[in-house]
């Protein structure tokens, strides 16, 4: 375990941040990318630089995606799992009255980005036998009114489905990640019944834990209903 290099996208907060950390503790080598540098330092920085690379990376561009994984074999030389996590929240107002640039930023983060984490990383992921996790929602399983992120998650699940038939009989696993509401950034205000970060860092975790010969598809986490 301690030789594994995990790659997680959307590294620099939230559910990036705190998988980072949970799997520094299990002694991942870690490549950590996101737009925001100096977020990503300053995580590099707490959790120790000499198994940490941190490079800014826009997922929605395919040159800093490929400078990603050349960075990442340069340093670690293989890649052995990748958590393409990075993405963006909604805005109100449904179909009707979003505002459709913010619509842009999201679809190209949330799916096109996702597209492009895995064209750059699966030849690696092919040398080393490896494993994808996606950051996909419950709310990629459910309707929502009005909600283009749920229908970007939608997309995040066909991916996961899609990419997983693809590699059948290549040895590369494909789990889905599948949070309900979890607080994050993503919020102005922390929702009251809520998961935490870390709670999705361990699903993430025990995914890469099992065994060569065990492919866990999918995990969905929600919160406990509160008590009435």
């Amino acid at each position: 375990m301690k030789d594994r290099v995990l790659l997680i996208t959307g590294a620099s907060s939230g559910i990036g941040a705190a998988t980072a950390r949970a799997a520094a503790r299990d002694n991942y080598k870690l490549v950590l990318a996101a737009r925001s540098r100096e977020k990503l330092r300053a995580l590099a920085e707490e959790l120790g630089q000499e198994n940490v690379l941190a490079i800014g990376c826009d997922v929605t561009s395919m040159d800093d995606q490929q400078a990603m994984v050349e960075q990442a074999l340069e340093r670690f030389g293989r890649i052995d799992a990748v958590f393409a996590n990075a993405g963006r929240g909604g805005s109100p107002g449904g179909f009707s009255g979003a505002d459709h640039e913010a619509w842009r930023d999201m679809i190209l983060t949330n799916v096109y980005g996702v597209g492009l984490t895995l064209q750059a990383t699966l030849p690696a992921l092919r040398h080393s036998h490896g494993q994808v996790l996606l950051t996909g929602s419950a709310a990629g399983r459910a309707t929502i009114p009005g909600s283009m992120y749920s229908a970007t998650k939608w997309a995040v699940t066909g991916i996961g489905y899609n990419l997983r038939e693809e590699l059948r009989g290549s040895g590369i696993r494909v789990t889905l990640i599948e949070p309900g509401m979890v607080n994050t950034p993503f919020f102005d205000e922390p929702p009251g019944h809520a998961l935490e970060e870390r709670d999705i860092a361990n699903a993430v975790i025990y995914a890469l834990q099992q065994p060569a010969h065990v492919d866990v598809n999918e995990i969905l986490i929600r919160p406990t209903p509160p008590e009435e």
